[in-house]
């Protein structure tokens, strides 16, 4: 856990503005957030399961976050009066979930945006936010939680953030939550990367339960997603047909031996009725 503590911390420093920056140490330079403090806070959630919170959407339409269970789903905290910090990372996370939905199918995951700055996060800010940087894929909703609220929410997440003079301090994550509505993951940074949120979300997606009555397209889709890889070259999700190749060679053989010892069990069995038969046939004789 040191580790990660550490890794993380130069993404969550990317979070605050140079003037208000937080020292390594924890101290600052007018700073309101304890950077060290608000990743032990967050890393401390993982795991954790995510409350039947209240919420409405860009339409002020009431939603839970109890809906998006049955599918891994992504959260970010945003607030829409930050004109530089948060429209990045939301930009930065478009683009991953754009080539995670290529490689995936959209329809496996959800992702959120949730508006903590209440009440100015209001329905129609974050409906204005999503337009003005051009999102809309239909797997992402902007959401705001009613201003009392807002404390209890962005505590189950582990989500730290403080004012400050130049808006509000706070931790540049994405949580990847799983289909049970447990947090299976922190993602620290302002520019994520395909693999970094694709890791944990192609582990949910690989070690979810199949359904009963589960049809062969969903195991062909399963092995599918287990031989998924992700290239560094192309930034994005591949299929290693490769792999595919031996799961199926593997998979061949495991069928041929099985075949084979069936067959010898079925003539061993003939081989010992015979000879049961023949001794008694000679016993009569």
């Amino acid at each position: 856990m040191k580790f990660r503590l550490v890794a993380a911390l130069a993404g969550v420093l990317l979070a605050i503005p140079a003037a208000f920056a937080i020292s390594p140490d924890g101290s600052g330079s007018g700073g309101a957030l304890d950077a060290r403090s608000a990743l032990v806070e967050s890393e401390a959630a993982i795991g954790r399961s995510v409350g039947d919170h209240p919420l409405l959407d860009r339409s002020s339409r009431p939603v839970r976050l109890a809906d998006y269970r049955g599918k891994p789903l992504l959260v970010s905290f945003v607030y829409t009066g930050c004109f530089q910090i948060c429209p990045a990372t939301t930009r930065s996370l478009a683009s991953a979930v754009e080539r995670l939905s290529a490689s995936f199918g959209a329809e496996k995951f959800n992702v959120v945006s949730i508006g903590f700055n209440q009440p100015s996060d209001s329905p129609t800010a974050m409906r204005v936010f999503a337009k003005q940087l051009g999102i809309a894929a239909e797997n992402w909703e902007f959401l705001s939680p009613a201003p009392a609220a807002v404390d209890s929410l962005t505590r189950n997440f582990g989500f730290g953030y403080a004012a400050s003079p130049a808006g509000f301090d706070h931790l540049l994550a994405v949580t990847v939550v799983d289909a049970q509505g447990r947090i299976a993951a922190q993602v620290y940074g302002d520019e994520l990367s395909a693999d970094q949120i694709g890791e944990p979300l192609r582990r949910l997606l690989r070690d979810a339960p199949m359904a009963p009555g589960a049809r062969l397209a969903d195991l062909l889709e399963r092995v599918r997603i287990l031989c998924t890889v992700y290239d560094p070259e192309t930034g994005t999700y591949r299929t290693d047909w490769g792999l595919i190749l031996e799961i199926a060679g593997g998979v061949t053989f495991a069928i041929a031996m099985a075949w084979f010892f069936l067959l010898e069990w079925q003539t061993q069995r003939r081989l010992r009725r015979a000879s049961r038969k023949a001794a008694m046939a000679t016993r009569h004789a």
